[in-house]
């Protein structure tokens, strides 16, 4: 199988266009933007000349199908509302060219899928976890992003597009190509990794109500100011984590919405996010419940009220032994000596896909570690090599 180098970094070129932040190589293309529907319009016909059959699924992930049964490639081309040029897109545009490469090789044949607001618009890798049966449509269309908009809501502005589910038995496997996000090949001078499993996550929103008042004249000592029921929680949360995690165990307040969110008025409502990921289930539950402890004694001693969202998240999942054998076996093919394997510490869609088929992830290097943000980069040598290991993987996989 030859891959086209230029033909591959020319389509991930064309796709940064749709939503350019006009800094940098930055990208603005959350979940059913216009930029994010554009995209996805251009995708399909780029599958289309591909010889793959375009499917838009009922909640907008797009599927390029190969004639019969295939193995599926992909990733998504949504991005964080500042996002880079390569998450998820890299993925998506790496596994076009290992299809068009494969069928005019007459290699194996090689689906295409950009799912559908992995980066958490509504929840944590919505498409591909609606898609996978870890969440039933109904529930999802109640999800709101933070504006109030429901999932229902916005994926009507599909709806014209939406054709059935794709059957999952059409596929042998799945593989993901994406940046690291992350500084250690970067570090290291690495060109690729093969990735061994991806941690767990959990995320949620916690709710403290307080009494909102007058900023001037209410005395510190009567106030019932929520931010500071949340200031309290942040402080002890990181003392009391500390006792049962990991050097690799992460956590995040990310985003806090303060009502009325006035420079006089003493904050009646505060509403937060809280995440956490570790590559142990029995752990990420020990620290829900010291999260949930936590919360409770603040609420009860600064006497607000306390209330959480619906909870999302994914367990942690090992990738495919044999994938992992192929992609190891390609990665050192085409970069000897500059490999590794390593965990992923970010969510992927591959983590849903695992519970349906062989799964399996390959990674290329974040200049810097950059990821989530307008500066995100990867060397396009880089790129291109990570392309050859796909298609070498591919080729041992049959």
């Amino acid at each position: 199988m030859q891959v086209n180098a230029d033909r591959f970094l020319s389509d991930l070129h064309a796709l940064r266009q749709f939503g350019a932040a006009g800094q940098g190589k930055g990208v603005i293309r959350p979940a059913f933007s216009e930029a994010d529907i554009a995209a996805r319009l251009w995708l399909a016909e780029r599958m289309k000349d591909a010889g793959l059959v375009p499917q838009f699924d009922p909640v907008g992930s797009l599927f390029g199908l190969a004639e019969g049964q295939s193995l599926l490639m992909g990733s998504h081309s949504d991005t964080q509302p500042e996002g880079g040029w390569l998450d998820g897109a890299l993925g998506v545009i790496a596994a076009l060219e290992i299809a068009r490469a494969s069928a005019e090789a007459g290699g194996p044949a090689v689906s295409v899928v950009s799912f559908q607001d992995e980066e958490g618009r509504f929840g944590v890798t919505t498409g591909s976890t609606i898609w996978s049966g870890g969440l039933a449509l109904e529930r999802a269309d109640e999800l709101q992003d933070r504006e109030g908009t429901s999932f229902a809501e916005a994926r009507a502005s599909m709806a014209h597009l939406a054709q059935g589910f794709v059957d999952p038995k059409r596929f042998s496997g799945f593989i993901e190509c994406h940046i690291e996000q992350g500084p250690w090949l970067d570090e290291a001078g690495e060109a690729v990794a093969v990735v061994t499993d991806i941690v767990g996550i959990r995320d949620m929103r916690i709710t403290f109500e307080g009494e909102q008042n007058h900023a001037g004249t209410t005395p510190m000592h009567r106030r019932r100011d929520a931010f500071q029921a949340l200031s309290a929680f942040n402080t002890r949360i990181n003392q009391r984590l500390r006792n049962v995690v990991t050097p690799q165990t992460v956590w995040t307040i990310g985003h806090v919405a303060l009502h009325p969110d006035a420079h006089s008025i003493v904050p009646g409502r505060a509403t937060f996010s809280m995440q956490w990921r570790d590559g142990d289930r029995d752990r990420l539950k020990r620290m829900e419940s010291i999260i949930r402890d936590t919360a409770a004694e603040v609420a009860e001693e600064l006497s607000m009220g306390l209330s959480y969202s619906q909870m999302l998240g994914l367990d942690p999942v090992l990738m495919d032994p044999h994938f992992q054998t192929a992609l190891s076996g390609a990665a050192e093919a085409a970069a000897p000596g500059r490999w590794r394997q390593m965990q992923s510490g970010a969510l992927h869609d591959a983590a849903n896909v695992a519970r349906l088929m062989p799964a399996a992830m390959l990674f290329v290097p974040s200049i810097n570690g950059i990821s989530h943000a307008y500066e995100e980069d990867t060397d396009e040598r880089d790129l291109v090599t990570g392309l050859e290991v796909l298609a070498g993987a591919v080729a041992r996989i049959g």
